[in-house]
């Protein structure tokens, strides 16, 4: 193992059996592309081998921070030397940095593959610091590598190569989502789509309660939409985008997520400003529950509904058959707001804005819609939101504000 600095170097050597070895050190200037120059040798004799596990293989040759580590943009690691210990089976790494920098990771073992190895790391990206959430799913030995690049650049550099050292590894049901981008969390991604004051910084929420809200200030010109998903999903009724409810007020936006079973999820934020057409991606965050939630899914969405838009209660997309149920929306622009159910329910608005009204559900397996009239010459009703009907005990209806 060989970790350089700036102005030393250090060889730990575990030969592989007894006997008489040759150690051959070969340099060259660290801004030189020419080939290495021998410049030494050593005799060591293994009286007695080392019976440890082997260590991974590392191409890149040095272990540790890069020597010109500074130059690469980055000031310092959260973990001195090169040997990381993770003796739960879980680690992070951050790495404090003299500029924005965008970072790639690499996990290697020997029982990992390269589709559980992306499903091990979870990185974050912030101005001033690079972080790396790991996952081991086997004892032993692992090597992290890290590689940078500033913003505009197109290569990534080999900055670090960590040898991390597993006591006690991770169930593998509780490993990362797949698909995971290299921006997880709040950062410079972030950031740079508008989005500023995240409830939630760090790229892992944890829950008992099964449920959670991510909220975001925005500028009044983007747009936020959310995915929800899962790898392996058991015993969800509905599709997974059902539990999630984005909701745009004035400055801010709201990502409301229920989940319908324990495990790990993904969600992942998208974003577009006025004068764009598609939606990019901004971010994503891992949220892990191992407590067996059961929360119902919320309304379906249409595309109508829009900045301003409030659903104030029910907030379950599932109604109780033969039930009135109080419905309070906020629908801006909106001339008239109606639920349609077994009856036509005309909404009232009041002084604050909110069209409300108490709605008769009917049968099981029907579908109970909100609908609103957008022009005062427009005799065509849209629909904004659709609730289903169903029998048996009744689930908690829920409101907000």
């Amino acid at each position: 193992m060989m970790t350089v600095s700036e102005n030393n170097m250090t060889i730990k050597v575990t030969p592989p059996t007894e006997g008489l070895f040759d150690l051959m050190i070969f340099a060259r200037h660290a801004d030189s592309q020419d080939p290495y120059n021998w410049v030494c040798s050593y005799q060591i004799q293994c009286l007695e081998p080392h019976d440890g596990e082997k260590l991974p293989e590392n191409p890149l040759h040095f272990w540790g921070l890069h020597q010109m580590a500074r130059d690469f943009g980055i000031k310092e690691s959260s973990h001195k030397g090169e040997l990381l210990v993770a003796p739960q089976g879980t680690l992070l790494l951050t790495l404090q940095t003299s500029r924005p920098l965008l970072a790639m990771y690499e996990l290697v073992n020997k029982d990992l593959d390269a589709a559980l190895g992306k499903k091990c790391l979870a990185a974050q990206a912030e101005e001033e610091k690079l972080s790396c959430h790991v996952l081991c799913p086997f004892q032993g030995y692992y090597r992290l590598s890290v590689f940078v690049k500033d913003l505009g650049d197109s290569t990534f550099r080999n900055a670090a190569n960590f040898l991390v050292r597993c006591l006690r590894p991770v169930n593998q049901n509780e490993l990362f989502p797949s698909g995971l981008s290299t921006h997880c969390g709040s950062g410079i991604s972030s950031s740079g789509h508008g989005l500023s004051n995240p409830s939630h910084s760090a790229p892992i929420i944890t829950t008992k309660l099964g449920k959670c809200n991510i909220t975001f200030h925005i500028p009044t010109d983007v747009e936020v939409t959310a995915s929800l998903s899962k790898d392996k999903v058991i015993s969800a009724k509905y599709p997974l985008e059902r539990y999630v409810l984005v909701t745009h007020l004035r400055t801010k936006v709201s990502v409301c997520v229920v989940l319908p079973e324990s495990g790990v999820y993904k969600v992942g934020l998208f974003g577009r400003s006025k004068d764009r057409k598609d939606f990019v991606h901004i971010c994503d965050y891992v949220i892990r529950c191992f407590s067996d939630p059961s929360w119902p899914p919320f309304p379906r969405v249409y595309s109508l509904w829009r900045r301003g838009c409030v659903l104030l209660e029910p907030r379950t997309g599932m109604l109780q058959e033969q039930s009135w149920v109080r419905f309070r929306v906020k629908v801006p622009k909106a001339y008239q707001a109606v639920v349609l159910g077994q009856e036509k329910t005309v909404l009232q608005r009041t002084p604050n804005m909110v069209w409300e009204g108490d709605v008769f559900t009917g049968a099981a397996g029907m579908q109970v819609k909100v609908a609103a009239k957008f022009s005062q010459h427009c005799s065509s009703l849209e629909v904004i939101l659709a609730f289903e009907v169903e029998g048996g005990s009744p689930a908690s209806l829920g409101c907000s504000g």
